[in-house]
């Protein structure tokens, strides 16, 4: 994985990780369901790392795995 597209796969992993965080936090969600969040995010973000060194695309995941930070967007405003 070139250096840029580990910065890119680390930023969106740290912006959705901190978007579960906040509904936690805010309590749109339980402890349960934000684990569950935060683990699909390290293993896309694992995925991404794996599948760069192999040749593979950028490891975007599942494209609705932005769901939970476009509703948090969706509450602050």
């Amino acid at each position: 994985m070139t250096d840029e597209s580990t910065d890119e796969a680390v930023e969106r992993f740290l912006d959705r990780a901190a978007a579960a965080l906040d509904d936690y936090d805010e309590g749109y969600a339980d402890a349960d369901a934000t684990l569950a969040t935060l683990r699909t995010h390290v293993d896309e973000l694992s995925a991404g790392v794996e599948g760069s060194e192999d040749g593979g695309s950028e490891g975007r995941g599942s494209e609705d795995g932005g769901s939970e930070e476009e509703e948090s967007e969706d509450r602050e405003g």
